[in-house]
């Protein structure tokens, strides 16, 4: 029996307590759709799989891309037939148990929320940012997983609504910059770019990938996978904030400086002109 918000609920009825609510045993990737189409779609799955795998779950044979996407698409025709917006496809381990799971047997939600956004925006307004240093990440291989374990980030997200920020840059347990609270993080220093490695913890995130792919294929950029200190922020020309909904943010204020975007606004319309071309 269950008692939610003062009604009561016969447990066998209902899915609402489930391991993914009640122990975090649970992954998930946020989707970028446009006319139909599936924003970097291989690069997603081949990440949920492999955190999928991580937590220990087994993977059906019907989880295909093909049926996966086909399921997505069923549920964004319920909205619009030429759907674009966001998708989140989280993956949660069925069954009960405890700590220790009964099944490793996974189920899936897939929730659509319907955008006018087809591209990605240039950020010209205001957004400021600071560090938040009340609690850090662990700088191991589960942290680039992208799991509904995910207080830190909205204990962070409460700190930066506090203070009249639009984000805050988070700190591992070494100290190093690691990420935003929603998404990895670049910063500009001349032609040189550079981005936390994945053994500080930062998420693994697709659009991560994607930039440095478009960087390494530049002629005039540079990308470095490197250690970051928080002393490197203030004297850096730029800083982004990257994920697969907004694709690269720039901030405009950390502390006393302002930034530019050129390399920014640069990145921003690549990605675009191959979202004209889908």
């Amino acid at each position: 029996m269950i008692n939610y918000n003062g009604n009561f609920i016969d447990q066998s009825n209902t899915n609402l307590i489930n391991r993914g609510f009640l122990f975090g045993d649970c992954v998930f990737d946020t989707l970028k759709i446009v006319n139909n189409n599936i924003l970097f779609w291989e690069e997603h799955y081949l990440r949920l799989m492999s955190s999928i795998r991580v937590l220990r779950m087994e993977i059906p044979d019907k989880f295909t891309p093909d049926f996966l996407e086909k399921e997505i698409f069923k549920t964004n025709s319920q909205i619009d037939s030429n759907f674009s917006g966001r998708v989140r496809l989280s993956v949660f381990r069925s069954g009960g148990g405890l700590y220790s799971p009964e099944s490793s047997d996974p189920s899936y939600v897939i929730e659509s929320k319907k955008s006018k956004d087809l591209l990605f925006k240039n950020h010209d307004k205001p957004y400021k940012v600071d560090l938040y240093k009340d609690y850090f990440i662990q700088p191991n291989f589960l942290s680039n997983l992208k799991t509904n374990n995910k207080i830190l980030n909205v204990i962070g997200s409460v700190y930066a609504s506090e203070n009249e920020l639009d984000n805050c840059v988070l700190l591992n347990d070494n100290k190093d910059v690691t990420e935003f609270l929603n998404g990895n993080i670049f910063i500009v220093n001349g032609s040189n770019i550079l981005t936390p490695p994945l053994t500080s913890g930062c998420l693994n995130g697709v659009m991560r990938k994607k930039i440095i792919e478009m960087i390494n294929a530049s002629s005039d950029l540079e990308i470095n996978e490197t250690k970051i200190s928080p002393f490197e922020l203030i004297s850096s020309d730029e800083i982004w904030l990257t994920n697969s909904i907004c694709g690269v943010i720039a901030v405009s204020d950390y502390r006393n400086k302002k930034f530019s975007n050129n390399k920014a606004k640069r990145i921003i319309e690549l990605f675009n002109m191959k979202i004209k071309n889908i």
